[in-house]
Parts: structure tokens; sequence; C-alpha cells
């Protein structure tokens, strides 16, 4: 996982979940309570977000609900001189995203004093990644095809990670898998199907933001079709999206929504990838079943390893030299324990202008198998000098799941 610095503040493995809260300034925009047209208001609701546990406060210029009206970019530039004035006048410490599809408005926005980019056409104009990067700023690239007007329609989970993987990314780029009601063919069984298979996402090695607040598919669950019912469910979803993998939850439900991901942070099986004075960077893929185990080695370009022998406790670690790698290898040899490293035949999404074309997924060294093997190996893999933090996150694994 390549965590990501949001103006000071880290998001990704090793770091607690972060919440967004919603903030709308386009006055058709479907959720009341998350909107406000004028300035003043806009202020208070901002500052009592932040108060409420907000560490990121996104800023909406237009809905983006497929049911409203498209907006142009000169809307959306009328509408960031207000958004602007709010920035300038609350008084909190939380990031300031603006969401935006436009190249043009994220500039402006940068310029005045936000600090990241929540994409919502996830690169459709092809200005933003060389935008972002010109600002040294976090971009969150939402699955979506490459049109301006038609953010997140997309149906199925490959469809998402296609478009993901399209286009490249820069160096500070947050996925997300756009969860909701984007697009009419995107049914509810779509959404229960990417929700079930969400940690497949961390596959790209790159920290994830989740959005399902107050949405259809879970209140459904519930025999809950109102929004304003919808809390509940938003909640024990948001739970399991923290255990997934998700880094940031996006929210109209500040205070209650901070709280259950505190919990399920601090009680879930998470942990540190990495220890803060090693060199290596480490990725457990917790609960890992085949598919999921698959999406890692294909989207990570490691060949050679069958995905369902990787179901019990499979790593990533990047940072290894080349002698250190080898020992690994010999070392999975002698202990059953598969070893691959990064490979070269992968096509990788074209490099964008101003970022990287590559993902880091494609680098490193993916470790799998069972406890007992990883039992046996770590006397001798805590005993090489570089596989400090490999060791580390076996013990810590090991003795997490009582195997050790």
């Amino acid at each position: 996982m390549n965590p990501v610095d949001i103006a000071g503040l880290p998001v990704g493995d090793g770091h607690p979940p972060r919440i967004m809260g919603v903030l709308n300034m386009s006055v058709e925009s479907n959720y009341d309570p998350s909107t406000w047209g004028d300035v003043e208001g806009a202020v208070e609701h901002a500052e009592q977000m932040a108060d409420n546990g907000a560490d990121i406060i996104d800023v909406g210029l237009q809905s983006s609900n497929p049911k409203n009206p498209w907006q142009a970019v000169d809307t959306e530039l009328e509408r960031l001189e207000r958004a602007l004035e709010v920035v300038d006048a609350a008084d909190c410490d939380a990031v300031w995203s603006i969401e935006t599809r436009y190249a043009e408005v994220a500039d402006a926005a940068l310029e005045g004093g936000f600090d990241m980019v929540n994409d919502v056409c996830g690169f459709a104009d092809p200005g933003m990644p060389e935008v972002c990067a010109a600002h040294d700023a976090a971009v969150v690239k939402m699955a979506s095809p490459p049109d301006i007007q038609s953010p997140g329609h997309l149906k199925s989970i490959d469809d998402c990670f296609a478009a993901l993987e399209r286009g490249g990314f820069t160096e500070k780029t947050i996925i997300d898998p756009a969860f909701g009601g984007w697009y009419d063919e995107k049914t509810h069984a779509d959404n229960w199907e990417m929700f079930r298979r969400l940690r497949e996402f961390r596959a790209f090695g790159r920290p994830m933001l989740t959005a399902t607040n107050r949405e259809d598919f879970l209140g459904v669950i519930a025999d809950r079709p109102e929004t304003e019912d919808q809390l509940a469910v938003s909640l024990a979803a948001a739970t399991m999206e923290v255990e997934r993998g998700a880094d940031i939850i996006r929210t109209h439900d500040v205070p209650e929504t901070a709280d259950v991901a505190a919990v399920a942070d601090f009680l879930g099986d998470g942990e540190p990838g990495s220890d803060e004075d090693a060199d290596a960077e480490v990725d457990e893929l917790p609960g890992v079943v085949p598919r999921e185990a698959e999406r890692n080695v294909g989207l990570r370009g490691h060949n050679g390893v069958a995905p369902g022998e990787a179901t019990t406790l499979s790593f990533h670690t990047s940072g290894l030299d080349e002698a250190t790698r080898e020992r690994l290898t010999d070392l999975g040899a002698d202990h059953g324990v598969l070893v691959a490293a990064g490979g070269e035949e992968r096509p990788v999404p074209e490099k964008v202008e101003g970022g990287r074309g590559d993902s880091p997924a494609s680098e490193g060294t993916f470790v799998a198998g069972t406890a007992a093997a990883f039992e046996d190996a770590l006397p001798e893999i805590a005993d090489h000098d570089g596989l400090e933090a490999l060791a580390g996150q076996i013990r810590r694994t090991l003795a997490r799941e009582r195997l050790a």
C-alpha cells in the first residue's frame, strides 16, 4: 500500500480511517441536510462537521445525481467563488476537498486554498492528472467511463477495475470504486456484489475511498426505502468498509460515522503494514479468498502464483534488494512458502502527463503460504538482514490468529 499525504494528513495503511464530510453548495442537490447555498450557513456546517470528527470536508459544486441536470464548467467556476469564501472564513483544521470533474475548476480551487480534488469522472478531463500533479495535490479517481457527462456509468466490478486502470495515476491518487445509483443499468445486486468483493480493490496498492452513505442499495436490504431512514444501514456498511480496506469514508452523517469507524478500526484485524525504521514496506492481504488473491496477483504483476494456494496468509512487500529477494525465494522453497517477484509482462496503464503511468502495484514481492509454513520459516526470515519488516508482520499476524 502506498500511503498518501493530503496537506499533512496521512491516509492509508498504518493510519486510522479518515472521515470525509459532505458540503454541497449546489442548489439542485437532493439531500437537504448537507446542502447550503449561502456562505454563512456553509461555514457553520463545515465547522460543525470538523468538530464532530470530519478529517476532510468535500465541497460539491454540482449534483452528481444522474436525475439532476448536468452543469457546465462556467457554472462550477461561478459557484467556486462562494466555496472559496467558505474556505477562507471557516475556523477548522480539516482538509478541504473540491468535488469536480473539470481540470480548470480543480486548478482554480487548488490555487485558491483547497487541498485535494475529488474527481467523480475519473480523469475524463485529460488535464486533471497534470493539474493535480502540478499542485502536488491528492486526487480521488472514481471509477467512471471517459465521458465528462456520465460519472460512474459502469455496471460490473470488472468494468470498474478497467476504468480505474485506464489513464494511469498520479503519485497521490486515491481510488473510489463508485458505489451507488450512478447508472440505471447498475442494479442493487451489482452494488452488493462489489461490496462483498471490496477487498479486491486493495490490489491497486492505493488508498481507497468509499461513499455508500444513505444509498438505496443498502436501504432496500432492511426495507428502508426513504433516505432519511437509512442512517443505521449506512453505519453498518461503514464498519464493514473499514474492515475490508477503506481508508476514507465519505458521509453526510459525520459524528455517527466517525464513531463506528473508530470502533471498527480499533477492534478490526488490520495492522500497520511496516515498521517505521525499516526500508521495506509490507502489506498483509487479510482473509484472502482465491478470487481476491487472483486480483492481487494480476494487478501486482506476479507471475507463476496459483491463487488458490494463497488463501491462508498473504503479504506484499517492497523495498527488497535483489540479494534479499533471492534469499527470501530460497527460504520459501525450503519451507513451502510461495515467493513471486513483480514481473514486466503485464501491460500497465498509459502514462499520464505530470504523473506516473505504471502502478506501484507492479513492483515488489508477493509472499503466500499456509500459517504452518510461515511459522516454520519465520526464524530464518527474521535472521536475515533486510527482511525484518516482513518477519515483524508475519509474527504479528500469527500472534493475532493465535498461531504463534
